[in-house]
């Protein structure tokens, strides 16, 4: 039976449309008597804000966020790996390369939001606030979106500065749950926004309104700014790569690490002192102890040389986007998983620390890791028994892995089954 075009809605039809008439029903316009401060018209007078100067700096804050988001989620999964996930032994560099990334771009993304949030500042001060419930529901996205997008940065910048005390909270957890915020609310701004933008770019930009000259030295072009606003993207891009790049470490005026400052000429985040774990690494009855479906051994640092010793030049790459390469040697992990019974190819290795507790105190090492030969238990750093700040007497090196997983201050290996 087919419905005449004239006849009334009834039902679940008419019910909807009366929702839709109501979400977007103008809502009381406010006293004109509160139109006061910023509120009032021509309160913001500059001639550089645009439609499309917004609409480009939207689109590079998108590209650097979105960078942000997936290099950040990977080291999220490479550090608490699902079961389906599987993060690969070579190339050694590509954690450093992502990580590197990650920081490099939500530093640059600094001066970007900085800008982006002056271009649309006035909007903060529409009048009306809200012309109906549907446009208070988008405000209030746009609001959500400014809040995480804030969170993330301020909150990436302490943590790489090591910066805990203004965050009552664990950073990682922290990071990683409102970066899912971030990402959603931002692809409910572009879908909302994409006409806007899209009509803004679409035509000529208009130049800026005649402003009378005064006394002062001439204004900025709207082109300058962002001229401006990149070539501050690209210096903090390129003194954030000076705490891995060393031609750039002189560069890294800003950095907390950089190349070749610290014990042994390798930066440390956590010293002994820090974890307190000085007095056991350094007792002289120190025994590495391994456990093991065919057997357990109890390794003292004379044991230990004893074994056939390997050399391996790998990065140390940390979350905070520093990283250092150094020349490692010590024992393979697969001998001496093979040593206790186990096919290294098929068994993972729980990696305890002699720290009492912490949240990176121990560490499972995957199978594609434990049969890598470049999987050291490292005693000596750049051919001298390891510094005790970097993990003396024994501590774990293994390719494209983080920092926070290269466990220091071995006391336990723990060799496990088949996975």
């Amino acid at each position: 039976m087919v419905r005449h075009p004239d006849a009334p809605l009834t039902g679940g039809r008419a019910g909807l449309r009366r929702l839709a008439r109501w979400w977007l029903a103008p809502l009381p316009a406010p006293p004109a008597a509160l139109r006061r401060g910023p509120l009032r018209p021509g309160a913001f007078p500059s001639p550089l804000r645009s439609a499309r100067l917004t609409s480009q700096l939207g689109i590079a804050l998108g590209v650097a966020f979105a960078v942000c988001f997936l290099t950040g989620l990977l080291s999220h999964l490479i550090q608490h790996p699902p079961g389906w996930f599987s993060w690969p032994a070579r190339p050694v560099w590509l954690y450093r390369l992502t990580q590197g990334v990650h920081v490099a771009t939500g530093l640059a993304s600094v001066p970007l939001l900085g800008v982006k949030l002056w271009s649309v500042y006035p909007r903060l001060f529409t009048w009306p606030p809200a012309r109906s419930l549907a446009h208070a529901a988008e405000r209030g996205s746009v609001a959500v979106l400014v809040a995480a997008a804030l969170f993330q940065v301020v909150g990436g910048v302490l943590n790489i500065s090591r910066w805990y005390a203004p965050m009552p909270f664990f950073f990682t957890t922290g990071h990683y749950w409102v970066g899912w915020l971030a990402a959603g609310a931002l692809l409910v701004h572009i879908g909302v926004q994409l006409p806007v933008v899209t009509g803004a770019l679409g035509r000529p930009a208009a130049p800026p309104p005649t402003v009378p000259p005064g006394p002062g030295p001439a204004g900025l072009s709207r082109r300058g700014l962002l001229t401006a606003t990149a070539a501050a993207a690209g210096l903090i891009t390129v003194t954030t790569l000076g705490q891995t790049v060393r031609p750039l470490s002189g560069l890294a005026v800003i950095a907390p690490r950089r190349p070749g400052v610290g014990p042994q000429r390798v930066p440390v985040n956590k010293t002994a002192a820090g974890a307190g774990v000085r007095a056991a690494a350094l007792d002289p009855s120190y025994r590495l102890l391994v456990d093991g479906p065919g057997g357990h051994l109890s390794l003292d640092l004379a044991a230990l040389n004893a074994l056939p010793q390997y050399t391996a030049h790998l990065p140390i790459a940390c979350v905070e986007g520093w990283s250092a390469a150094a020349t490692w040697t010590g024992v393979r992990l697969r001998d001496l998983v093979t040593l206790v019974g186990a096919d290294p190819g098929r068994t993972t290795v729980l990696v305890e620390s002699l720290q009492a507790a912490g949240r990176y105190r121990a560490s499972t090492v995957a199978p594609q890791l434990t049969a890598d030969p470049l999987t050291l238990i490292a005693l000596r750093l750049g051919g001298e028994p390891l510094h005790v700040d970097h993990g003396y007497p024994a501590r774990l090196i293994a390719p494209n892995r983080p920092g926070v997983l290269q466990t220091k201050w071995i006391g336990r290996l723990t060799v496990g089954g088949p996975r």
